[in-house]
């Protein structure tokens, strides 16, 4: 009896030995780094490094556009107030005529050429100094 217990023990180790043989070559297909998922990870490892320097990359732009677009509406905020400052002082400034209650202008009047010289001589005590 013992002797078919200690053949039973012997083919169950052998066993065992095939099973963890065979799991270990599994195993290493499985983490192979250029067709198993060992690959795969080293892979999507790579791309979570890109992907943290783009987010950096993008932080570090929308800090600056918001920094500039904090200083563009303060000044807005400035110029607007200045406006409205100037609309209230147009409030105060005296009504214009209508343009009806202006006097129109008339036509120039004509000179005649002939009885009326353009250019008159000063006699030389009459020039300014």
């Amino acid at each position: 009896m013992e002797f078919l217990a200690d053949i039973l023990l012997v083919g169950g180790a052998l066993g065992a030995g095939v099973y963890c043989y065979v799991l270990a070559r599994r195993l290493a297909r499985f983490n192979d780094l250029e067709t198993g998922v060992g690959g795969a990870v080293a892979v999507l490892s790579a791309q979570v490094d890109d992907l943290t320097k783009t987010l950096d990359a993008a932080r570090k732009t929308a800090s600056a556009s918001t920094s500039s677009l904090d200083g563009l509406t303060d000044r807005a905020e400035n110029v607007a107030q200045r406006l409205e400052l100037l609309v209230a002082s147009m409030h105060d400034l005296p009504q214009e005529q209508p343009v009806r209650d202006r006097p129109q202008p008339g036509p120039a009047p004509v000179q005649d050429a002939v009885t009326e010289p353009v250019f008159t001589r000063r006699a030389p005590e009459e020039r300014p100094q």
